[in-house]
């Protein structure tokens, strides 16, 4: 709802034409820039939050003046009949429209020539929708996820930091896309800080977060085994439990994890985090580089000049220090990722621009025709030089 007040406050200024400065070589011109929508837009939702990463996009594409077809993932068969049911009761559907269907229903529509695709989804299923794009040549952009490391440095409010980590990484049982994915902590306060998770899992969910009512469950059986065969990795120091019947996972700690293993390889999109520790900077920073571009980077420090060197010196998305996720609820920066973790941007303005194009506009005055440009040239050369070096 922020979201739709703050584009409904500010659509009309970003649609205008904005006046640009032009070229001493097209003197007298008036040059402008006009937001442009693409077209037809197609908007590709993700399971995870079915209802937001399907409804986000399109405010975007609605306020840049797209159409738009909305495919909400048949992993979430009710929140998806619910998005149907409000948007044909809502829209023309010659304007705006719903299809449901499984990957059948999505390749068919990959092949239609859409002026626009966003997906919101894992980073194999993007590859595909970005080859399908390119038989088109359909503009793309993609919201993909990655494992996004969280670093605990010595000076960090340790506190503060295993209460946020908790809630980052717990919150809708593991499945956001920028959560933190594994952390590294430093090895002086590597054993206290993993007593602080457990203190603040417990304090969150219960001793028991099967009975928590805010404690979700995986949502089919094929995630709940992908997950549960990370549980042999490392150590589990919190958690562990498993029900098959229900989908249930608890929230799990794994300690004394490698690089090496499993469940460090994929993003895990799960109530599960692998634990770490490191000593030097320099070095975790080296690893890190040599991974794939994650969607989100989190580090806790108090320590201004460890701060600015990890996030200069790391390539991600976006960032929270001292925070996890929260970075991506204002509507002021635009939330996306980089390499294996997406193309482009949304949010905010960012909403706008990434369903529009901007058409440059020259007009040029009649009242002044320098015969220099026009052939023949022989003669010319000369004057050119001395004109360009003049307007140098």
């Amino acid at each position: 709802m922020e979201e739709i007040d703050f584009i409904k406050k500010s659509v009309k200024q970003w649609a205008k034409p904005e006046k640009v400065q032009g070229s001493l070589l097209n003197f007298p011109s008036s040059n402008y820039i006009h937001p442009s929508p693409f077209g037809v837009s197609l908007i590709i939702g993700a399971w995870n939050y079915p209802f937001q990463l399907t409804l986000a996009p399109l405010v975007g594409a609605i306020a840049a003046g797209n159409c738009a077809i909305l495919k909400p993932s048949e992993m979430t068969p009710h929140t998806s009949a619910l998005i149907k049911e409000m948007i044909e009761s809502t829209f023309d559907d010659a304007y705006i429209a719903v299809v449901e269907g499984g990957i059948p229903v999505n390749q068919t529509l990959l092949k239609q020539p859409f002026d626009k695709i966003f997906f919101t989804g894992s980073p194999a299923v993007g590859k595909i929708v970005m080859k399908a794009a390119a038989e088109n040549l359909t503009s793309v952009t993609l919201e993909l996820g990655g494992k996004s490391p969280c670093i605990v440095e010595k000076t960090a409010d340790l506190e503060v930091a295993a209460r946020r980590i908790v809630w980052g990484r717990v919150v809708n049982g593991g499945r956001t896309c920028e959560g933190p994915d594994y952390l590294v902590v430093h090895e002086e306060v590597k054993k206290a800080f993993v007593d602080k998770l457990k203190k603040y899992i417990t304090e969150q969910y219960g001793s028991n977060p099967l009975e928590s009512p805010d404690y979700p469950r995986i949502i089919n059986r094929k995630h709940f085994d992908r997950l549960t065969a990370y549980l042999s990795n490392g150590q589990v120091v919190a958690g562990g439990e498993t029900i098959a019947e229900e989908n249930y996972i608890a929230p799990t700690l794994l300690d004394e994890v490698a690089w090496e293993d499993d469940v460090m390889q994929e993003e895990i999109f799960g109530p599960i985090l692998p634990i770490l520790t490191y000593s030097n900077e320099d070095l975790l920073i080296a690893k890190i580089r040599k991974l794939p571009k994650p969607l989100a980077f989190y580090m806790f420090s108090t320590n201004r000049s460890t701060q600015k060197k990890f996030l200069k010196t790391l390539d991600f998305g976006g960032a929270s220090v001292n925070d996890t996720i929260s970075h991506l609820i204002n509507p002021h920066l635009p939330f996306g990722g980089v390499g294996n973790s997406g193309a482009g941007a949304y949010h905010g303005k960012a909403s706008f621009d990434v369903f529009t194009h901007f058409k440059s506009v020259m007009k040029r005055a009649n009242w002044l025709d320098v015969p220099l440009r026009y052939a023949p040239y022989k003669g010319k050369l000369q004057l050119i030089k001395q004109a360009f070096k003049w307007m140098a």
